[in-house]
């Protein structure tokens, strides 16, 4: 048992350390720390089994556990519900799939009510990723949708198509005045990073919107045990190739917020589990509010894969999240709208 105990925490501590390094470094660590809740989960198994057993060798797993504990509060947390007065903004973020999902899926036009949640929701800023919008279409002219009718200014960014007809972008809408704003890379039609600086009363804050390289992941094949066994290699190739594009953009975004004259607020689909090395590269300098206001386990994707929580949203350490929310009862999308309020 002892031996057991030494070689899967031995393991354990290989898979913890695999978010510290940069999967450009070394090959395939970005697929590591898909295994750490499993491993997790195993010394939680080996320190009960030691205790109930009056094993001197639990304390092996009692250690991983407690180097481990990062992971536990990343993945789960029981933060109080609670209302600050001195709330300063809210926040909202979208993947929201060209606004298509529902088409594709039950045929027809665009579901209007997807425009109409978005524009009650009482957000001060909402930030979109693979938006479309189409300017020849009364119908799904989402910049005046979102922007014009509800009187909130704009930052769309195109990446692909033609900004006076049908392009895909990422967008950024705010009640308070937008003063700056910008591209900070792109790749495809819908990959990219985008920020805008917004005036609060005597305050300016940078909002950046960003979606990483997407994952591309057949989930459909993966629906059952011939699916898995037919796209695993593909799956596992296209998770490494993930990593690294994102791991690269990584650079280019810590970069360009490093050079930021006001505090940040980072939010958007990062395609990264919080066990990643993005994930654990923004917290060096980044509050990720999940952790600081969020309750239960915000998982994000609306798919086969529900487990997944990859749409984030960070803040400098001076501003403060006082509550965190997915909201998913909306499933306009194969993501759920995220959002957040802020007081500093």
């Amino acid at each position: 048992m002892r031996f057991i105990n030494l070689a899967i925490g031995i393991i354990s501590l290989i898979l913890f350390s695999s978010v510290y390094i940069s999967p450009e470094y070394f090959s395939y660590v970005g697929l590591l720390p898909f295994f750490i809740p499993l491993a997790w989960l195993l010394n939680l198994f080996l320190l009960g089994i030691g205790i109930l057993s009056w094993r001197k060798s639990a304390w092996i797993p009692a250690i991983v556990l407690l180097i481990g504990y990062k992971f536990a509060l990343i993945t789960f947390q029981l933060n109080p519900k609670k209302e600050d007065p001195n709330t300063k903004l809210q926040v909202l973020t979208y993947n929201a799939h060209l606004f298509d999902y529902k088409r594709k899926l039950n045929g027809g036009d665009f579901d209007p009510n997807v425009f109409k949640w978005l524009q009650e929701h009482p957000a001060d800023v909402k930030v979109f990723q693979e938006f479309y919008n189409d300017k020849t279409s009364s119908s799904r002219n989402a910049v005046k949708f979102l922007g014009e009718d509800v009187k909130y200014e704009s930052s769309y960014q195109v990446i692909d198509g033609d900004a006076n007809k049908r392009s895909y972008g990422l967008a950024i809408f705010s009640r308070y005045p937008i003063i700056n704003e910008g591209k900070v890379f792109d790749n495809s039609k819908t990959n990219g990073a985008i920020f805008a600086d917004i005036v609060i009363d005597q305050d300016t804050v940078r909002i950046y919107n960003s979606h990483l390289e997407s994952m591309k992941i057949n989930s459909e094949g993966l629906e059952n045990i011939e699916g898995v066994k037919d796209n695993y290699r593909q799956t596992l190739g296209k998770l490494h190739r993930g990593s690294l594009a994102r791991s690269r953009q990584l650079k280019v975004l810590l970069e360009h917020m490093r050079f930021s004259p006001h505090p940040i607020i980072l939010m958007g689909d990062l395609n990264e589990v919080p066990y990643s090395y993005t994930y654990f590269k923004l917290s060096e300098d980044l509050t990720n509010a999940f952790e600081t206001a969020g309750r239960g386990f915000g998982f994000t994707y609306n798919r086969i894969l529900f487990f997944l929580r990859i749409d984030h949203i960070f803040s400098s350490p001076s501003i403060e999240a006082v509550d965190f929310k997915t909201h998913r009862e909306v499933d306009y999308s194969d993501h759920y709208p995220v959002s957040a309020s802020f007081t500093w």
